[in-house]
Order: structure tokens, then C-alpha cells, then sequence
């Protein structure tokens, strides 16, 4: 059985695609992975998880000419800043770069990532599986030393996991069993007093087909959406964007069933009697949408100190589909798709308040974007691939400057939760095989 699983790897990484997708985007619907740039499995899992879909297989077949605006790009109803507004950063004066770690060679070998950063500043270090090691270990790297404490073996296997918790007393890693329509939530919690690793399911809680949704609330518990509708492509399929791709803007969006657990008790499974699309908490707020990968719908805001809510239409646009979201302090950071056009696609990454009132959209072209940063004021993350101002970018939600940081990016990418003022980004090596994942930090 090692030989015949030391054998499929090698296969797999031999015809590794050369794109990965992000672990933000590789379970949450197939809509969304007709809009990425680069299609592939996730990186740092050496057998996928999940196929990938073409267009075509997962929409129906779309008409054969172009059937989308051919106008401009249309304004944003809100305050709005460019990509090319964005002003060069100096390391050293803007940021400083905490720790790197570069991956040679992605295309022949999985490789080594960050997977976030503790409350306590250290670095959740995934290494693996790849051709040498059949299952992933981590390691805490104290990013000022780079010595790495690694951690007792987890009983995961080949499947993905993702950080939903990274605290000083315990990291909570999520991960899902089955496939990917009857598919149960694991969550596998490392105690770092006892330096051991305890795995938890709940029997009572309904089968998921997004557990990267899933949220730790300040509560301490795990917030769980439950799929309620999904949205579907019209009759003959999406239209077809100037490039040949479909364009499924203004698409109906997916809700779920809100339920939460317990991280410890595995008979503690609670609905919450809630229909959302996505969902965030700051430290005394839940935030959601009606419906996600898709028009949003209303913002709703519950003060989780009182339980009053509030509700506002976040003005987005007409063909605004949500893809990310995320909330810190009185901010919420949305981003969307928005149509295709003759003169470029319109992406962008709206910053409100929990009040409804806009402060900023970022507008550009292959563009995007989500909070990184976890505590304080919090930072935006920005990516571009546009030809031309492909790279990483910040928008300082404390200063609302908005900071070019680098001129490349690979075609892999990671991401995971960051403190104030810090965020993670990667810049492509060795022609585009391998990449450089760096965690900065932005200086006063």
C-alpha cells in the first residue's frame, strides 16, 4: 500500500498543473473557479481534493459569441482608488519582511508553506505531503530565529487542512472527510501545554460542503454553514466574456443554514436559525451576507453584546458577485466580480463600515483581495494579475494608504491568518516553477 501511494504521488507531482488555487477558493463553488486565472489543485496537497472544473463541464455549453456589455468598465458608487494609484513601498521604511521561505520547484515536488500566525507571533509551518514524506508534519518557526518546534505527527492523511484558529493555548486546524456533497467537518485541535492532538465530529451536525467557511467566533465556538440553495446558471449556460471565458455576473448566490459547535464537546451542536451567504465576526459583531457567490444581497450586522442587528444594502453594482468576505474592528471588506468587458474585467474589493457607509472600493482588472490581518485595524491584501501591474498590494485600513509591495506573483498561492499589521504574500522563482512566501509586517 506505501509503494502503491509513494507511486501515485510521484505520478501527481509529475504532471502537477503549473497553477494551484488558494485555499480560500478551492471548495466554496464552482462558479468561482471558472473565474480564476490559474486552475489547478491547492497548493501544498500532493493528490487533490478536488477535480478541477472547466467551464464548459460545469456550466453547460455557452453561447458562441460574446453576449456581455461591450461599455466601459462602470464606475464604482463609492470612493474609489486604482491599482496604479497605489504608491511604491520602500522595505525597511513602509514594511519589514519577518521571515521567507522559497519553494524551488512546485511543479516537480509539493513543497513547504506558511499556514498563518499564532497570537504569540509564531509561524505555522506545513511541509508537505511530497515525494519524501507521505503525509504533512508542521512545525511553530519563530520567524525571528527560524527555528523550527515541530509538532507531534497528525493523523490527517492526504487530506487538506486549513488554520481557523491559531491561539496560545491551542491551534484548531479544519478539515472535511468525504466527499464533496456529503462531507464531514473534522477539527483537529492541538493543546500546546499537553503538546497533544485530539480530532473531533459531531454526529448531529448536518453534512457540509464548504467547511473552509467555517468560523471560530469570539464565543470560542465553531460556526458551521450548512447548504440551504444554490444558485444556478441560466438555460444554455453563462455568456461568454470578450475572451472566450464565461461571465456569470449578477449570478444568484448560494445561502446556508447557520449552525455552531462546541471545539470539545462533540454532542454540543446548536442551529442557529439563520440563513447567511458568508459570514465574519470582529470582537463583538457577527456580519453577514444573504447569499454569497453571487449578489450579496443585504449586509446584516448583530451587536453579539446586546443582539441588536442592523441591515443595509452595501451598494456594490449590479453584476457584483461576492467571493470574499471578511470583517475587523468597524470595517467589512467584500470582494467581487463584476462583469467582464471589452476593456478589461472589473474586480473589486469594497471597504465599508458596520454602519453601511462607504470608505473605499479598490477597482482594477484580475484583481483580488481580503482582510489578512485578524486584530487592530487590520490590513488589506490585494492581488493582481494583470499584465502590467501583476503583483501584491496593501490598503492600510488604519491609514488608507494603499501600498504597492512587490512587481510579480506566482502562480501558487497560500494564505492564512495574520496579526495587526501583518499579511502574507508570494512572488514567483525559478520561471514561474516555484515561490518565495514572505511574512511582512508594516512599520509607523
Amino acid at each position: 500500500m506505501v509503494n502503491d501511494l509513494a507511486d501515485l504521488l510521484r505520478e501527481s507531482a509529475a504532471s502537477a498543473p503549473d497553477d494551484r488555487l488558494d485555499t480560500d477558493t478551492l471548495l466554496v463553488g464552482g462558479r468561482r473557479r471558472v473565474r480564476r486565472r490559474r486552475l489547478g489543485v491547492v497548493a501544498g496537497t500532493a493528490l487533490a481534493t478536488a477535480a478541477v472544473v472547466t467551464a464548459t463541464s460545469l456550466l453547460g455549453a455557452a453561447p458562441p459569441t460574446s453576449e456581455v456589455a461591450a461599455a466601459g468598465v462602470p464606475a464604482p458608487d463609492a470612493p474609489t482608488l486604482r491599482l496604479a494609484d497605489a504608491a511604491a513601498a520602500t522595505e525597511g521604511e513602509d514594511y519589514r519582511v519577518l521571515t521567507s521561505h522559497t519553494n524551488e520547484n512546485l511543479n516537480q515536488d509539493n513543497g513547504q508553506y506558511f499556514d498563518g500566525v499564532t497570537d504569540d507571533g509564531l509561524v505555522l509551518f506545513r511541509d508537505g505531503p511530497r515525494m519524501d514524506r507521505l503525509y504533512p508534519r508542521m512545525a511553530l518557526l519563530d520567524p525571528a530565529t527560524g527555528e523550527k518546534d515541530w509538532l507531534p505527527d497528525l493523523d490527517v492523511g492526504q487530506d487538506q487542512t486549513r488554520a481557523a484558529e491559531l491561539g496560545t493555548d491551542r491551534l484548531v486546524l479544519l478539515s472535511g472527510r468525504g466527499g464533496t456533497e456529503s462531507m464531514t467537518l473534522v477539527a483537529h485541535t492541538f493543546d500546546r501545554a499537553t503538546r497533544a492532538w485530539s480530532s473531533t465530529t459531531w454526529p448531529d451536525l448536518p453534512r457540509v460542503d464548504d467547511w473552509f467557511g467555517a468560523q471560530v467566533g469570539p464565543d470560542g465556538r465553531l460556526y458551521v454553514p450548512v447548504p440551504a440553495t444554490q444558485g444556478q446558471p441560466p438555460e444554455g449556460g453563462w455568456p461568454t466574456s470578450p475572451g472566450g471565458d464565461a461571465d456569470d455576473s449578477d449570478a444568484e448566490g448560494d445561502t446556508y443554514r447557520l449552525w455552531s459547535v462546541s471545539l470539545t464537546d462533540p454532542a454540543d451542536v446548536r442551529d442557529e436559525d439563520l440563513t447567511v451567504g458568508s459570514i465574519a465576526f470582529t470582537d463583538d459583531a457577527m456580519v453577514w451576507t444573504d447569499s454569497t457567490n453571487g449578489a450579496a444581497g443585504q449586509v446584516h450586522v448583530r451587536d453579539l453584546a446586546t443582539g441588536e442587528e442592523s441591515a443595509f444594502d452595501p451598494r456594490s453594482g449590479e453584476r457584483c458577485n461576492l467571493l470574499t468576505f471578511g470583517a475587523v474592528a468597524d470595517r467589512i471588506v467584500m470582494g467581487q466580480y463584476c462583469g467582464t468587458y471589452d476593456d478589461g474585467r472589473d474586480d473589486r474589493v469594497q471597504v465599508l463600515d458596520t454602519g453601511g457607509d462607504q470608505v473605499v472600493t479598490l477597482q482594477g482588472s484580475e484583481v483580488e483581495g481580503s482582510v489578512t490581518s485578524v486584530d487592530g485595524e487590520g490590513v488589506v491584501t490585494v492581488t493582481s494579475y494583470e499584465r502590467g501591474a501583476a503583483g501584491t498590494y496593501l490598503y492600510d485600513l488604519a491609514t488608507d494608504e494603499l501600498l504597492r509591495i512587490s512587481d510579480g506573483v506566482s502562480s501558487w498561492s497560500t494564505s492564512g491568518p495574520t496579526q495587526d499589521g501583518q499579511f502574507l504574500w508570494n512572488t514567483p522563482e525559478n520561471g514561474n516553477r516555484g515561490m518565495t512566501q514572505h511574512l511582512g509586517e508594516l512599520l509607523d
